[in-house]
């Protein structure tokens, strides 16, 4: 339990500096969507910019071309942006 304390970004909120993009896949097997959900949660109500995108048809990464193709055009306006 301390090492994941130690490690997990959701422990570590009060020290996101930037906007953060993030972009994940429901049925991803390592990263389970409850905890992106968490930290995008927590750093919105800690009013810490937060972009959230979930694909339901993704893993861990990419497969599906259409998303792949979304998910670049959202991380180049996220730059553009910040």
């Amino acid at each position: 339990h301390e090492f994941n304390k130690k490690i997990s970004p959701l422990f570590h909120v009060d020290n996101i500096r930037v906007p953060l993009l993030i972009g994940h896949g429901a049925n991803d097997p390592r990263v389970k969507q409850a905890e992106a959900d968490q930290i995008a949660f927590t750093m919105n109500e800690k009013g810490i910019p937060v972009e959230y995108v979930l694909y339901p048809d993704e893993g861990h990464g990419w497969a599906r071309p259409d998303n792949r193709i979304d998910f670049n055009g959202r991380a180049e306006l996220f730059l553009q942006k910040h």
